[in-house]
């Protein structure tokens, strides 16, 4: 018995001893992964069975066989590897190039989206009717989007899961608004989400008028900072089967000027990216 009364008494003043810490309470994930943001990327960029993993596996195998191939074209590690580096590098800026190009794309045909939406919604259709008529009278680009959402919806009949998979398909924080619009008004109901589309309608049109401007005051810029940082690596490539060229990088200096000017044309591409970027709306309902 005085075991028993010593080891409740012992757990007791631990339980006490413990109550003057604070509990480490684990902070919620507000930015999204490598694996999100890549997986969002491929998703906008038209290749959602791709995986991050395999974009990543592709970069390295294309630098790899880039690295032997350019071994054995120029006799010279250095410059091999700095041409390795740049193809391992393309697929990535191909898929960013190609997602930017898409929502560009999907950022002019929103509006027409949402006033297809709130036509459908005024006749007296349903939400799971009016976005599964989109399939048909919605503009080309996201037809098989919502010919999907209406095939998952009458396979299951469920309205939340259907627009989960359509948010998932679309991967666009513009798609993510209209989706929590409707899900919402699906569940507490409400008169007010005409109004809401058509005051999201007016903003989206705003904000393409102008992003037109900008982008097309900055376009030749950017294009001819472009240039700039590659025409270099184009003149070496050029010369890089001459024997002197490959004696000349293979020594310590050689290195140190192909290492500068990579770091070099890393940073000019870098700030040229940053400082010509308009903002991009990041995705905050997924």
């Amino acid at each position: 018995m005085g075991t028993v009364a010593g080891l409740l008494l012992g757990a007791g003043l631990l339980c006490i001893w413990f109550s003057f810490f604070d509990r480490p309470v684990p902070r919620a994930r507000t930015r999204p992964t490598w694996a999100e943001r890549t997986q969002d990327l491929l998703v906008q960029a038209g290749a959602p069975s791709v995986s991050p993993f395999s974009l990543a596996a592709t970069s390295m195998m294309l630098g790899a066989i880039t690295l032997v191939v350019a071994v054995a074209v120029t006799a010279s590690p250095p410059i091999a590897l700095c041409f390795a580096i740049m193809v391992g590098l393309t697929p990535p800026l191909l898929v960013r190039a190609r997602a930017r190009h898409r929502r560009t794309q999907l950022r002019a045909v929103w509006p027409e989206v949402i006033d297809n939406l709130v036509s459908a919604i005024r006749a007296g259709l349903s939400l799971p009717e009016a976005l599964a008529a989109l399939a048909e009278r919605g503009p080309e680009e996201v037809r098989a989007e919502f010919r999907l959402f209406a095939e998952d919806y009458r396979a299951t009949g469920r309205f939340d899961d259907a627009l989960g998979t359509l948010k998932a398909r679309l991967a666009d924080p513009v798609a993510d608004r209209i989706v929590e619009a409707l899900r919402l008004t699906r569940e507490v109901g409400g008169t007010d989400l005409g109004r809401l589309l058509r005051t999201l309608a007016q903003m989206l049109r705003e904000d393409l008028r102008t992003r037109g401007e900008l982008e097309a005051r900055q376009s030749w810029t950017v294009n001819g900072a472009r240039m700039a940082v590659a025409a270099p690596w184009v003149v070496l490539l050029l010369l890089a089967s001459r024997a002197e060229t490959a004696a000349a990088y293979n020594s310590a200096a050689g290195v140190a000027v192909l290492v500068t000017g990579a770091a070099c044309s890393a940073l000019a591409y870098w700030l040229m990216v940053r400082l010509g970027r308009l903002p991009e709306e990041e995705r905050v309902l997924r």
